[in-house]
């Protein structure tokens, strides 16, 4: 697989990566969109074209609503066009020349250098990074007016695109939980941003940024838009702590598991919210004072390896350089021959080298008293379509150097356990799901 040349970097340098990918980061991150033109539409060739659509219509099952959209957006009006069942490039074309955009869902399914970049980006982001790509013939719009609850990233691949940007209109629809409704021209004000995206250009915006999108008569447009950082916010976090927090607090100290008062329904609750009575306040005061305590029994480790496992669960699974599969079980030579199984056998020694497949490949994530393995490797192109895939984890202490030594490869003799046929098998079972093994065969 061969990755666009403006993402051609050596592995190590993810960092530079996404710094070539998002030149401002720290000036822009949630705070103001930004237009980065290129002069060369030639930068992004080889992610996405027409032509990879048409192949993708002719040689997939593409399932309108479902893979493909087809919309419209006419004196004011949004609507969608999906029949049922089947994608065919006759009616998705038809629906094209009659004016219709034309949305794929989650290319990465059906494209292996988009699922290659969204591989690469969510190691970086911390979160899941999707996709979806987007056809619109030349005079026409394809959506409303609306803000979304991710980060949104416009590469334009092909043509050139009018693009208006506008401020959150309220505080409150400052980096939104959810995307919006559809808005009229007149709710939404005046643009901040009102420029025109050719091919090789990049769009940024956060999310709770209004934008519409219309296409110029002299040009059709095709971008994919890359998004990311959907409900990964500090809130999201304290979701999962607070309640885990709450239920070790009243485990541990009294002062949680001590009654209400015997009256507090007379003084407290909406219907009473008005009144001035002491009551209230040292009610307020009590509660504001547990508050402060649950801090201290606050298991944030835990919390965290909560939303590690969710964001485990919706990554790609990465993509592996020949190399890379060569040296794991994906690549392993056993097969079927002369009425036997051939070549099933692996060697694992002391001496021998291993590491992970990759640095966002496996994660350790603690439940209650068990410490498991989230492992991405298994992970389908399609969003959820599998189930979680984890291992309990028994030698901790020597996943914990295989993680933290990655990208090095070490010996099976070094990790760190008590035994060498403990340590062997281990490695083995990790051989099964996560490990690279230097020079295997």
């Amino acid at each position: 697989m061969i990755l666009p040349p403006f993402f051609v970097r050596r592995r190590k340098s993810k960092r530079r990566r996404m710094v070539l990918f998002f030149p401002h980061y720290r000036e822009n991150w949630e705070k103001k969109p930004i237009l980065i033109q290129r002069q060369n539409p030639d930068y992004y060739k080889g992610l996405f074209s027409t032509a990879e659509f048409d192949r993708i219509l002719r040689n997939n099952d593409v399932q309108y609503g479902v893979n493909l959209d087809v919309t419209s957006y006419t004196n004011g009006k949004r609507e969608t066009h999906n029949p049922p069942g089947r994608a065919l490039p006759y009616t998705v074309w038809d629906f094209y020349e009659s004016g219709c955009s034309l949305r794929m869902l989650n290319p990465q399914a059906f494209s292996s250098t988009v699922w290659q970049v969204l591989s690469i980006l969510q190691e970086k982001f911390g979160s899941m990074a999707g996709a979806n790509v987007y056809l619109t013939p030349a005079r026409t719009q394809g959506f409303a007016p609306h803000y979304d609850d991710i980060e949104a990233f416009i590469l334009q691949l092909e043509g050139k695109k009018h693009w208006r940007v506008y401020n959150p209109r309220s505080e409150d629809e400052v980096l939104p939980l959810v995307s919006s409704p559809n808005f009229s021209q007149d709710e939404i004000g005046q643009p901040i941003m009102d420029v025109v995206l050719e091919a090789g250009d990049l769009l940024y915006f956060p999310r709770g940024f209004i934008h519409q999108g219309d296409c110029l008569p002299d040009a059709h447009s095709m971008h994919i838009t890359v998004s990311s950082y959907q409900r990964n916010s500090w809130g999201d976090l304290l979701l999962k702590l607070i309640p885990a927090a709450l239920e070790i607090a009243m485990e541990e100290d009294v002062e949680f598991r001590k009654g209400l008062p015997l009256d507090y329904l007379q003084f407290m609750g909406v219907q009473n919210s008005e009144k001035e009575d002491p009551r209230r306040d040292r009610f307020i005061a009590h509660i504001e004072g547990l508050m402060k305590k649950l801090v201290k029994y606050a298991p944030v480790d835990a919390a965290v390896d909560q939303k590690a496992r969710d964001f485990l669960h919706d990554c790609l699974p990465p993509v592996l350089s020949a190399e890379e599969k060569a040296s794991s079980v994906y690549g392993a030579p056993a097969r079927w021959g002369d009425g036997e199984a051939l070549d099933v056998t692996v060697q694992l020694k002391g001496q021998t080298q291993i590491r992970l497949l990759g640095a966002g490949a496996a994660r350790l994530c603690g439940d209650g008293d068990t410490v498991s393995l989230i492992y991405t490797s298994e992970n389908s192109r399609v969003y959820h379509k599998e189930e979680p895939k984890s291992i309990e984890m028994k030698h901790i202490d020597a996943m914990e150097f295989l993680i933290h030594s990655y990208p090095k490869f070490v010996s099976v003799a070094s990790l760190p356990c008590e035994r060498m046929e403990a340590t062997v098998l281990h490695a083995f079972v990790l051989y099964l799901r996560t490990l690279a093994i230097n020079d295997l065969f």
